[in-house]
């Protein structure tokens, strides 16, 4: 049986009378108005199925081939075949492509032929016959065709050649129009738009883990030589988060610092010189201090105070005589970068005009030292400049990106950073110059950091595992897992009768949208057809008939916006609503009043990367705006109150607002709490209360109150496990809450070498 992870003799196939590009995973069949983009996991049982044509493959070899080490249900296999057939044609075609075989598996009817790399005059192309054990070959790589043969070898170099040289044509011709558009004040274009890169060029390689201690691992800082990291990390015994350091080989590490009590000591960043690491100490809620200790141990010096409710993101400045941090991490009322002067204790702010709406986060210099790079706005964020002496900032990208984590590429010509997409984080490098934006193939990688005198990237390769769990809060008893399984459990939305739950996880293989009966386990199935993203819990109507669930079609370019679909889980019927916003991020059903028409409330952001928030009758002649709030990151409809209630974007604390968000209904109901990092962790409880779930040095997952009454509370819901940052749910009727916790947390530091092609590669222009 072949591996489909081995080599291939091309990216190009024909299966039957269609064609598919395999690194892209479309599907051109004849007569399609447009190629059909299948999964990951699709494409990899299609390429079993390829590498064994003719032949009865069994679905226990496709999920040992397909999804190894790991525990999926067998309809993961069902839909990879289901999808695979609709990409193939329609379901009444008169030559099926793909034969079931009851009790047997699958096998593949049509026959198969491995094309030549577009714009390659090179051999024959191999073909491959169902049930065929000749010459032609009948698995990934042809018997009698050795991948390492002259013939592919000169295959391989040509398309490669081709591709490389089509690339750097698309390069110099992008960076030439961002010359003109900057040379004639007309504004860049979006560097969020991807320009080709060919696969042989390659940034990262030799990927491998270097931690493996039980627990949790995150937040790396290299020393500037590329042999030690600092991070954070619980000490087995422990419940204080503490500072480790051990070199980049997987050897033992060591605990640098010991926080007592309940503080935890977060953010280790080295220092330019390799000799110190600055980290803060924080107890929630109570204090938080800047601290620096040197890398060999001993005792650490408090160097200045912060904001313990908002907490900061900071760099060295490129002397090693002070830190730069992000906005209000210093104090709650400094808008804009500030920079700490470790000698005098002196607090300088930097940029100009920086307003209090706008959440400025993970500053870091230049490798030059000329400029500093931050992150502006969260959830969806984009890079900002501002001169490291000072002075007004600038927009650098249009992404609207949840961004977790970035570095500067050494030249200084690129940034490498995680963003979170489709439900997943991955590492991508953005080229400055020429708005080429490569995915570096690190999956639920996070937090990059890169060496300032060696080619080597850290990471931290985030693979928590999340389950449902159910909370009687009239009960003091354990918390009840539900639909147990190997996959991420997210975003638990009980509806309104108290009995559906829709939750989003990767139990499939790729994230999508569940629904179940919560009392009856078997009635658990897929609601297929949409990728969800996984910010916001997916949101129920008042007749617990429908759903709100921002995502994209699972047939949709990887490219295509979000949308806002309304789902029928009886039928499985999507919709599309044609909302008149620009990047939905969350969407929730309200009451209508009027009863002229049914009526949303959506969390959006402009171009500007600004959030709002708008209210939305649906008429006969489309949508209509009625209301607006600004700068809302997140809203919750608390029913029992008649108000709604918010958080924002770069301020700690909770407000609300009427059903028809009159500007002059708005008022703060909490100053500090949630925090901007915790804007969905609540819900609103009982009572005119609002739950929130936070971690102490005593309890993993405490739930307590805020407002209002609303039950026994606090109460720890789990002392070991902690609660995903994510949302929970709350069903008024049985007072039972719905929350997210961490099955195991098996998050490491990865390391990798980096080392980016010559600049040359990468022409300069309009810098």
């Amino acid at each position: 049986m072949s591996s489909y992870l081995e080599l291939l003799p091309s990216d190009r196939l024909r299966v039957g009378q269609c064609e598919v590009d395999v690194p892209l995973r479309e599907v051109h069949a004849p007569g399609a108005r447009r190629p059909v983009r299948i999964t990951p996991k699709s494409m990899g049982v299609l390429r079993v199925l390829v590498g064994n044509a003719g032949k009865v493959v069994s679905r226990d070899t496709l999920l040992a081939e397909v999804w190894p080490d790991t525990l999926p249900t067998n309809d993961v296999v069902t839909q990879a075949v289901t999808q695979l057939r609709k990409a193939f044609g329609p379901a009444d075609s008169a030559t099926p492509y793909i034969e079931t075989i009851a009790k047997g598996g699958y096998r593949l009817l049509a026959e198969v032929e491995w094309l030549s790399p577009v714009g390659v005059a090179a051999e024959p192309a191999i073909a491959v016959s169902p049930g065929s054990d000749g010459p032609a070959g009948a698995g990934v790589v042809p018997p009698g065709r050795d991948i390492d043969s002259p013939a592919v070898a000169r295959q391989q170099r040509a398309g490669w050649g081709a591709m490389l040289g089509a690339t750097l044509v698309a390069l110099v011709l992008a960076g030439l129009l961002y010359g003109w558009s900057v040379w004639h004040g007309a504004p860049a274009p979006p560097l969020a738009t991807p320009v080709p890169v060919p696969a042989a060029v390659t940034y990262v390689s030799a990927p491998r883990l270097i931690t493996s201690s039980p627990g949790f691992e995150w937040s790396p800082s290299l020393s500037p030589d590329a042999s030690m990291v600092a991070y954070m990390a619980v000490p087995q015994g422990q419940r204080n988060i503490a500072i480790m350091v051990q070199t980049t080989t997987p050897t033992p590490s060591r605990q640098l610092t010991r926080p007592d009590g309940q503080a935890d000591d977060l953010s280790p960043a080295w220092s330019p010189d390799g000799r110190e690491i600055a980290f803060l100490r924080v107890v929630q809620g109570e204090r938080c201090e800047i601290r620096v200790v040197s890398a060999s141990g001993g005792a650490a010096r408090v160097v200045g105070q912060c904001d313990e409710h908002h907490m900061p993101s900071f760099d060295w400045t490129p002397d090693g005589k002070g830190l730069v941090f992000g906005s209000h991490g210093i104090s709650h009322d400094r808008p804009g970068l500030q920079r700490l002067d470790l000698d005098t204790g002196r607090l300088t702010t930097l940029e100009d005009g920086a307003s209090p709406l706008n959440h400025d986060f993970a500053p870091r210099y230049s490798p030059d030292g000329r400029w500093i790079v931050f992150v502006r706005n969260t959830p969806l964020g984009d890079f900002w400049r501002l001169p490291a002496t000072g002075g007004t900032a600038e927009r650098l990208t249009h992404l609207n990106a949840q961004v977790r984590g970035w570095d500067w590429d050494r030249n200084g010509k690129a940034l490498v950073y995680s963003r979170h997409h489709d439900s997943e984080s991955r590492l991508y490098r953005l080229d400055l110059d020429t708005g080429a934006h490569v995915e570096l193939g690190i999956r639920d990688g996070e937090d990059p950091v890169i060496a300032a005198d060696a080619p080597a990237l850290a990471y931290v390769q985030r693979t928590t595992w999340f389950g449902i769990y159910r909370f009687d809060l009239d009960e003091d008893g354990p918390g009840e897992r539900l639909f147990r399984s190997s996959g991420r459990d997210r975003l638990p939305a009980i509806a309104p009768d108290g009995r559906q739950l829709a939750f989003v996880s990767d139990r499939s293989g790729e994230y999508r949208l569940w629904w179940a009966d919560v009392d009856q386990p078997d009635s658990l199935r897929l609601l297929d057809g949409l990728r969800p993203e996984s910010r916001y819990l997916p949101r129920w109507s008042a007749d617990s008939r429908h759903l709100l669930v921002v995502g994209r079609e699972i047939d949709s370019a990887g490219t295509a916006s979000p949308g806002v679909y309304e789902v029928e889980p009886a039928s499985g019927r999507m919709t599309r609503l044609a909302l008149p916003v620009e990047e939905p991020l969350q969407a929730i059903y309200m009451p209508d009043p009027t009863g002229t028409g049914e009526r949303v409330l959506v969390v959006s952001a402009d171009r500007r990367g600004r959030l709002h928030a708008d209210l939305l009758d649906r008429l006969r002649d489309g949508w209509k705006r009625v209301g607006r709030l600004d700068d809302v990151s997140r809203v919750e409809l608390d029913a029992s109150s008649g108000r709604i209630l918010f958080a924002r974007p770069a301020e700690s604390g909770l407000w609300q607002a009427d059903l028809q968000l009159r500007p002059d209904s708005v008022r703060q109901v909490d100053a500090i709490w949630p925090t901007p990092a915790r804007y969905r962790s609540w819900t609103a409880a009982t009572a005119g209360g609002v739950y929130g779930i936070e971690r102490t040095a005593g309890c993993s997952a405490l739930l307590d109150v805020h407002g209002g009454a609303g039950g026994t509370v606090p109460r720890c819901l789990d002392a070991n496990r902690r609660a995903a940052t994510y949302g929970l749910s709350l069903d008024p009727r049985s007072n039972r809450l719905y929350v997210t916790l961490v099955e195991y947390d098996a998050s490491d530091i990865g390391f990798a070498d980096y080392d980016p092609p010559p600049e040359t590669l990468w022409p300069g222009v309009g810098k």
